[in-house]
């Protein structure tokens, strides 16, 4: 019963689900006639709110930041001490059920301690253990290396969390929570570690049969082979001195010890992009070799470039109001707002995040969107800010297991497409979604 439930839904998505830049476009499409009707603005209006700069552009300096995330943790996950990690664990993977439960094991974990590195490494550790399992369902495979990626905003690399930290002014009230309430709160601990052990087995649940499996030939796998150097001239010398490496790492390293005794263990996008460009640059232990990284990594982060404007200005739509201040978004989360209580809201305003995430697939514009309305309506009803913030958080994402945005670096890796994996996702995203609701429920009694 639950393959044939799997089928279907693998069934219906490669017939449905479009490109994910036209996943885009229809999106902005269904916004701009929803917010018209949900607000009454007219269709100048509604244009000129998706093209302006704090709609088409208002994100341009998120979208760096984001970029950077996945440059700097592809960049390092290339390097060859990491290379050499993922083949020792895929060397574990004897069959086509350890195959799928260690490469969701281990996405996993990355994820929660990265999003970008996470990203890029499950895809990597996929990749190499497809040419050891034979026999393994690849599409599949790449599905749990990418289901991984559900628990991001739950850990270190959670935009919205780590926000909060430092605090976050809506309206003329500011919101803070210190990082134990929100990623290391007990029931935020639970909730990740029951994805973390139930997850890799339900994904092996859904695996094909011999007769359906769509497998790889391992030939078509092998990586382009290492660059060799030439060091004739001056400048070959300078770019690969390990003089002006170590100089550069130890600055790096130095800044890193000096932020954590200034700060204590607070932690913003900033400081993780910043550690993680420390800890590649080490790895890598060339500046030149470290350039090639970062230029080969860069290619995974077009689909964030072009994309981004379009979610930025769907966003602009979203939040667009009227002369009352209503705004679809608004209007969304409202709703889930009226019907709540002090137990049920955290568990609504996770599935509201869930929605609005279709529109705004990202964890600052999801923050940005739905922050100033449910962070004082939380804090109406006695919630705590770190508990409103996180079933925030987890809501965006929740629904990127169907959103092909963020997957578009991972399926680069393994050259699939979206249509491919995204219907094995559809059962990570029931799972997930009633181990969330079940514990922002407890969360909410406590």
């Amino acid at each position: 019963m639950f393959k044939k439930f799997t089928n279907a839904c693998v069934r219906i998505v490669n017939r449905w689900l479009p490109d994910a830049f036209l996943f885009a476009v229809i999106l902005t499409i269904v916004v701009y006639i929803g917010a018209m009707l949900a607000t009454g603005l007219g269709p100048i209006e509604m244009l000129g709110a998706w093209g302006n700069s704090s709609g088409f552009w208002g994100l341009l300096s998120f979208s760096m930041q984001m970029a950077l995330v996945l440059v700097f943790g592809n960049a390092m996950a290339s390097a060859k001490p990491c290379k050499k990690a993922l083949g020792s664990i895929a060397n574990l993977a004897h069959n086509k059920k350890q195959a799928i439960v260690i490469t969701t094991f281990v996405s996993t974990i990355c994820c929660w301690l990265n999003w970008g590195f996470g990203l890029v490494a499950g895809a990597l550790l996929a990749k190499e253990i497809a040419k050891r399992v034979r026999d393994v369902d690849y599409p599949l495979l790449i599905a749990s290396a990418y289901s991984g990626f559900v628990i991001w905003h739950a850990g270190f690399s959670g935009s919205i969390p780590l926000d909060l930290v430092a605090g976050k002014t809506f309206g003329d009230v500011t919101y803070q929570a210190p990082i134990t309430e929100t990623v290391f709160h007990p029931v935020n601990l639970a909730m990740v570690l029951i994805v973390l052990i139930a997850m890799p087995f339900i994904n092996y649940a859904m695996h094909p049969d011999s007769d359906h499996a769509i497998c790889v030939d391992p030939s078509l796998l092998v990586d382009e082979a290492e660059r060799t150097y030439k060091i004739d001239t001056p400048a070959d010398k300078m770019e690969h001195s390990k003089i002006l490496w170590a100089i550069l790492v130890i600055a790096c390293w130095a800044y890193v010890v000096v932020y954590f005794v200034q700060n204590g263990f607070t932690l913003g996008l900033n400081i993780v992009n910043f550690l993680f460009m420390t800890i590649g640059l080490t790895l890598h232990g060339n500046l030149r070799k470290y350039v090639d990284a970062i230029t080969d990594a860069a290619g995974g982060a077009a689909g964030i470039l072009l994309q981004f404007p379009f979610y930025a200005g769907i966003m602009g739509m979203m939040v667009a109001t009227n002369a009352d201040g209503a705004s679809l978004a608004s209007v969304i989360s409202n709703f889930f707002v009226s019907i709540s209580n002090k137990v049920t809201l955290p568990m609504l305003s996770f599935l509201a995040a869930g929605i609005v995430n279709f529109f705004v697939p990202s964890g600052g514009g999801q923050w940005a969107v739905q922050g100033p309305i449910m962070m004082p309506a939380g804090a109406a009803q006695g919630i705590s800010d770190g508990l409103t913030a996180m079933a925030v958080a987890w809501g965006d994402q929740w629904t990127n297991m169907i959103q092909p945005f963020w997957a578009l670096p991972a399926l680069g890796i393994a050259k699939l497409s979206a249509r491919d994996v995204m219907g094995y996702l559809v059962v990570v995203l029931l799972f997930t979604g009633i181990v969330a609701c079940g514990g922002f429920l407890v969360w909410g009694l406590l």
